[in-house]
């Protein structure tokens, strides 16, 4: 970690997380490379209780002058530069932001999907495929008939749509409990 970077004491860097100059990772913030690495470009800020995730094959990547803001989601996503990230902005394994886009609070950047630079995502919309169409929560006939081909359940959980949650949480069960043993590193 630079010396100019800051991470909050109640904020949590697990893994294969690097930080560039002048990151500010604040209060209540997780940034986890447990299955894939994280990386934060410079003048990038993770305000509270957002969760950054590194994936298999879709490591998360931040670039430079970011915010990602509170309660975000970004999972194995890539963010290019200069990106706007509101409150709320939720962000799926293989999704691109574009740079200097804006995805505005509570906004949805779909699995494999790619929203173009200088594209704004309005508050609480959908943006689906590549290159992304932009759709309102009211419209999830239309969304579902492009999101069914980006194949969620295979880019997340590597398994098919009709796996049970029964299999898939077994699944995940394992995964996770690979940390149980897990120990605290103070660094100074």
């Amino acid at each position: 970690m630079p010396d100019s970077a800051y991470v909050a004491p109640s904020a949590v860097l697990c893994g294969d997380v690097v930080l560039g100059e002048r990151a500010r990772i604040l209060h209540g913030a997780v940034l986890t490379a447990e299955d894939g690495a994280v990386r934060v470009g410079s003048d990038v800020v993770v305000m509270e209780n957002a969760l950054v995730r590194g994936r298999a094959g879709h490591p998360a990547t931040i670039g430079d002058a970011v915010l990602v803001g509170p309660h975000a989601h970004v999972n194995g996503a890539r963010i290019e530069d200069e990106v706007f990230a509101a409150t709320g902005v939720s962000m799926f394994p293989g999704a691109i932001a574009g740079a200097r886009s804006e995805l505005r609070i509570n906004s949805v950047l779909h699995v494999n999907s790619r929203l173009a630079a200088d594209a704004v995502l309005p508050i609480g919309w959908i943006a689906v495929g590549d290159p992304a169409q932009l759709f309102p929560p009211d419209r999830h006939g239309e969304l579902w008939e492009i999101q069914r081909g980006l194949d969620f359940a295979g880019t997340v959980y590597g398994t098919d749509r009709d796996t049970s949650m029964r299999s898939v949480m077994a699944r995940q069960v394992e995964f996770y409990g690979a940390h149980r043993d897990d120990r605290r590193l103070d660094v100074g």
